[in-house]
């Protein structure tokens, strides 16, 4: 009889520790690194989006710049 109730207190002890295993949150998982890697690119592709109408307009811009610097020092 002893036998079996050392045997119950010991299988109560690994579920016991099992649960706690798999309930213990510490520090993100994959799950929550994709989903936050999900929302930069997110976030980079919408401002991409919205920039690229004007980006012709700054390239030129920098270009004319940078030659007019150019031409000035000589």
């Amino acid at each position: 009889m002893k036998y079996i109730v050392a045997l119950q207190n010991k299988v109560d002890m690994l579920k016991a520790k099992a649960l706690g295993t798999l309930t213990k949150k510490e520090g993100q998982n994959t799950v929550e690194y994709v989903l936050m890697l999900v929302v930069v690119v997110g976030i980079a592709l919408g401002v991409g989006a919205a920039v690229k109408g004007f980006m012709p307009e700054v390239y030129e811009n920098v270009k004319q710049k940078i030659l007019g610097g150019i031409n000035s020092a000589n």
